[in-house]
């Protein structure tokens, strides 16, 4: 079977740290999928309040997540510190993908990577509508 792999932007737009907490260990005893979801989510809201955002307002537009991939590397346990790299690439007209690093803070150790893709959305009409170019500019200013 083919692996799936992905690959970063060529910068990140944003960094930050999350630690790994105990109900994020599965039965394992490592960090779980589920648990993977739950800390990009709040990386994404992280960085999008770093460009001035929330998920339900990107310059009136919300957004609305279409698919998620999750590549795993290594593992991670509680009481590691996560430093997720955040970039958004792959722009199209009305959609996008936000890409995460995820790696061990103390060891340097790749746990994962992982993408979101992202829709834009009308709060009002529910329809689908183009990126807002304010956020497309946001992010090109840092390289991307």
């Amino acid at each position: 079977m083919a692996r799936t792999k992905l690959q970063p932007p060529p910068h990140c737009l944003f960094s930050t740290e999350i630690p790994i907490r105990i109900n994020d260990i599965n039965y394992g005893g490592h960090l779980g999928n589920d648990a993977v979801l739950s800390i990009i989510h709040d990386a994404r809201l992280q960085f999008l309040s770093s460009l001035g955002y929330s998920e339900l307002d990107i310059e009136g537009a919300t957004i609305m997540m279409t698919d998620a991939v999750i590549v795993y590397k290594s593992e991670g346990f509680y009481g590691d510190i996560l430093t997720v790299e955040v970039g958004a690439m792959d722009f199209q007209s009305t959609n996008c993908d936000i890409f995460f690093l995820l790696t061990n803070k103390k060891t340097g150790k790749e746990i994962a990577r992982a993408k979101t893709g992202i829709v834009f959305i009308n709060r009002q009409t529910r329809k689908i509508i183009s990126i807002p170019d304010a956020f497309r500019k946001k992010c090109n200013k840092t390289g991307l």
